[in-house]
């Protein structure tokens, strides 16, 4: 009757009906009755999502002797069908992006969010464009939902390999395919062994800090390295590395150790050694240039790092 007479919204009026409907058995159909009144007087000030978390609670007024075992079961039941639910879809669309789709319990949803909007915060980098050779990232530009994509990308990167299930003896590992002249040039492709195609130099980029297995191959396509795992640093030269230089090596950059890649100066792919010389700290972000070949690396006299886009 309300909703033909327009004093709720059709989304209010299935929140109330849901409320009421979801009250226990025991209650009788005079508190049904003042329920439905209370949130019908509550709409006209609350929209629907304060009118969900109302009616969750309304029988804490109306009888609260039963009012807790109500919620804890209401909650259970929540819980055990969102965790039953839950899901993920991803597909790629052939043009170098993949689209997904999640369905999360609200705990993990809440989780996964807080994660994404502290990568995404722009005071990690409000310092930078006000220092000499400071770069703004890609994570400050952008909506908000475009800020979140971009801070996946750099939590997928960053999750240590270590945190995940052994399959077969070692983490869960990408396996990479490129020619030997590709890895040292950073020019041409490199194959995934899920059937994707990534560019040499992004290959490149990866092998510094990803779990990921280069399978080298010669002219001939004979394997010329299968692993070579020592590639990455160990987590002591981490610790190491974090104490010399105390966050991201580039000019104006401020992001501190523990966001920071560690990166080989003289690259891997061209003979450079995992030690200490051979490395330096960088941001996720000033990783990807430093291995963009529109972009020219210069070193300071102080020795911090400078990008600058070739012309």
């Amino acid at each position: 009757l309300a909703l033909s007479q327009g004093a709720v919204l059709a989304e209010q009026a299935t929140v109330i009906t849901a409320a009421v409907t979801a009250l226990p058995a025991e209650v009788g159909p005079e508190i049904r009755a003042k329920a439905e009144t209370i949130l019908l007087t509550d709409a006209a000030d609350h929209d629907a999502e304060v009118l969900r978390i109302l009616g969750r609670r309304i029988l804490d007024h109306l009888a609260p002797e039963i009012s807790e075992t109500h919620e804890r079961k209401l909650l259970e039941a929540e819980e055990t069908r969102a965790w039953a639910t839950a899901s993920l879809t991803m597909t790629e669309d052939g043009t170098g992006r993949c689209h997904g789709r999640f369905t999360l319990p609200t705990t993990h949803g809440q989780a996964l969010r807080k994660h994404l909007l502290a990568i995404a915060n722009p005071r990690r980098h409000r310092d930078r464009e006000a220092r000499p050779g400071g770069t703004p990232t890609d994570i400050e530009r952008g909506t908000l939902a475009q800020r979140l994509g971009k801070a996946l990308c750099e939590y997928i990167e960053t999750y240590p390999a270590n945190a995940l299930p052994a399959a077969g003896g070692i983490n869960a590992t990408l396996l990479v395919t490129i020619t030997l002249d590709h890895l040292i040039s950073g020019l041409g492709s490199a194959a995934l062994d899920t059937g994707s195609v990534i560019t040499a130099s992004q290959a490149r980029r990866l092998a510094c800090e990803a779990a990921i297995i280069p399978a080298v191959l010669g002219g001939k396509s004979e394997i010329l390295d299968l692993g070579r795992t020592r590639r990455l640093h160990t987590t002591a030269q981490r610790h190491a590395l974090a104490l010399r230089d105390q966050g991201c090596t580039t000019e104006g950059c401020c992001l501190p150790p523990s966001a920071c890649h560690a990166h080989h100066t003289h690259p891997w792919a061209s003979g450079g050694h995992t030690n200490l010389t051979n490395a330096r700290l960088l941001c996720p972000t000033h990783h990807r240039l430093a291995h963009n070949p529109r972009y020219e690396t210069t070193t300071t006299p102080n020795g911090k790092l400078t990008f600058h886009r070739r012309l």
